[in-house]
């Protein structure tokens, strides 16, 4: 893929999320507004913070009530804010925490490198802080894969887990992606909506170059986690991927067999693992497809646990 026509796919694609999202995201932190046919409008703001965990100041919010909470994860460039509609809308039946990840939204970055295996000690770090045994895990592209690193290193704190457009291995990227991460800049990033809503909520919009330059060296760092580790994944797992995705179907695949799945269900039953896989999707239109993702999610969350 040559670099102008990634580049140029990245500004396409950021203004066609802008257009999505000045219908269904919020407009603020904390003034969720309701815009689609149907929703009704809410004016109950979240609960926010900061939480001291490893040497950083993590920010979150808490939307909703009841069941088992869940923990969401936004993707990289992405904050809080940009993972709606999908708060909002669970947040209707349970309790949602979004967090910030290290560097993004309303947590600024500290002299560390962005590091999978790091941020989920974050998360884990602030259920602790929040007073939370279990939760169920949603995470989306650079979430996902904390979410995946969370379930092998905090296995007891993960109920269920929802890993959309995630990845175990550098190489389940196409390589022509990797090539084209690599070549973006602070000023190919300036002007999408991802950029606009960093500087909006960043404590420091001036270190947006640094994170672009982390970013950028987590999507090109060598890595490839053990099977044994997926395999050892105890909490049932919902893999959600476009199939225009920036993965190959292989290595979704790939991922599901190490989860469990892969089998025959009408003379296994069901395994623990399910794979979905949207029509007509790319890995950033993913999140656009809530009228899929939320029953899907929804449904999943909802099943009892499976017996031991």
């Amino acid at each position: 893929m040559r670099r102008r026509t990634f580049v140029a796919t990245i500004a396409a694609t950021g203004a066609s999320l802008a257009a999505t999202n000045s219908l269904l995201a919020q407009s603020d932190a904390g003034t969720p507004v309701a815009t689609r046919d149907g929703d009704d409008m809410t004016d109950t703001a979240p609960q926010t913070g900061y939480a001291s965990v490893n040497g950083l100041n993590l920010y979150y919010e808490i939307h909703g009530s009841g069941g088992v909470p869940v923990v969401l994860l936004h993707g990289a460039y992405m904050s809080t804010g940009a993972m709606q509609p999908l708060l909002s809308d669970l947040a209707k039946s349970r309790q949602i925490i979004a967090v910030d990840l290290q560097g993004h939204g309303r947590t600024a970055d500290i002299d560390r490198p962005l590091q999978y295996e790091q941020m989920a000690d974050d998360v884990a770090a602030l259920l602790e802080h929040l007073g939370i045994s279990q939760a169920d895990i949603v995470g989306y592209s650079m979430g996902g894969n904390v979410a995946l690193q969370l379930a092998i290193r905090h296995p007891d704190l993960v109920r269920k887990l929802v890993v959309a457009s995630g990845q175990y291995r550098l190489d389940g990227m196409y390589p022509e992606v990797i090539a084209g991460i690599a070549e973006l800049t602070p000023e190919i990033m300036r002007g999408t909506p991802w950029y606009e809503e960093y500087a909006n909520v960043a404590p420091n919009p001036e270190d947006f170059p640094r994170l672009v330059e982390k970013l950028k060296r987590l999507d090109a760092e060598e890595f490839a986690w053990p099977e044994e580790d997926i395999q050892a994944i105890a909490a049932p797992t919902l893999l959600i991927y476009g199939d225009a995705d920036v993965f190959r179907p292989e290595h979704m695949v790939e991922l599901f067999r190490l989860l469990g799945g892969g089998v025959p269900g009408d003379l296994t039953g069901l395994p623990k693992a399910r794979l979905a896989v949207l029509p007509g999707t790319t890995h950033i239109t993913v999140m656009n497809r809530i009228d899929w993702l939320l029953p899907m999610i929804t449904e999943f969350l909802d099943e009892p646990m499976p017996e031991a």
